[in-house]
């Protein structure tokens, strides 16, 4: 990486930055390139270099963040899930997924939020329901000796477990990504009934 490339990365960095805590502090809406130079310690010149404007920024920031899950998503095998053999350790691609999520926690927590971006919960759906619909097909290709039909199960799972990921951000990160990664593990492998069975089962133990 020669200078140049690092000032770039640099820059880009305090306009991701300043961006992020002014659609916390104002709303999307309300934000200027003024003011976003003006926070970044910029000129507007420097960031027309790199964006048209709010709305490209915005853009290529959701694009960059989707397209990081979309590469751990990738790695993903339903097989591995269904035949790992512990529910006291989270298998790797899982951990993968939650520390991405971690190490981008407040990008994630602010664009899903109130003052976010309202379409952006639908684009990680849409995502993730792309990437469960194959796994799925070639793990059950026939749909009809399925349980639930293949579209039901895939909105519950998608539904189920971002909303678990949602509130592990809103309330600030309570568990560890390892330790989330398992819970997730958990409710995935046993189901959310078997899940507070087995918890009764080990208190009373």
């Amino acid at each position: 990486m020669d200078k140049t490339d690092g000032r770039v990365i640099r820059t880009k960095q305090m306009l991701y930055e300043a961006f992020l805590n002014l659609i916390e502090t104002k709303g999307f809406d309300a934000i200027t390139v003024r003011d976003l130079t003006t926070r970044a310690g910029l000129n507007r010149g420097t960031f027309y270099l790199h964006y048209e404007d709010k709305y490209d920024l915005l853009q290529k920031m959701k694009n960059e963040m989707l397209s990081g899950v979309e590469a751990r998503l990738v790695n993903f095998d339903l097989r591995v899930l269904l035949n790992h053999p512990t529910l006291e350790e989270p298998p790797q691609m899982i951990l993968d997924i939650i520390q991405y999520f971690y190490d981008h926690s407040r990008f994630f927590r602010i664009m899903l939020g109130p003052k976010g971006d309202p379409s952006y919960l639908n684009e990680l759906k849409a995502l993730m329901r792309k990437h469960m619909f194959n796994k799925m097909s070639s793990v059950q290709p026939n749909e009809e000796l399925m349980m639930l039909p293949r579209e039901y199960l895939i909105a519950y799972l998608i539904s189920a477990n971002l909303g678990m990921v949602q509130h592990w951000l809103d309330s600030g990160l309570k568990y560890s990504p390892y330790h989330m990664a398992l819970l997730l593990t958990r409710v995935s492998k046993l189901g959310p009934l078997n899940t507070v069975a087995a918890s009764i089962a080990a208190e009373q133990a």
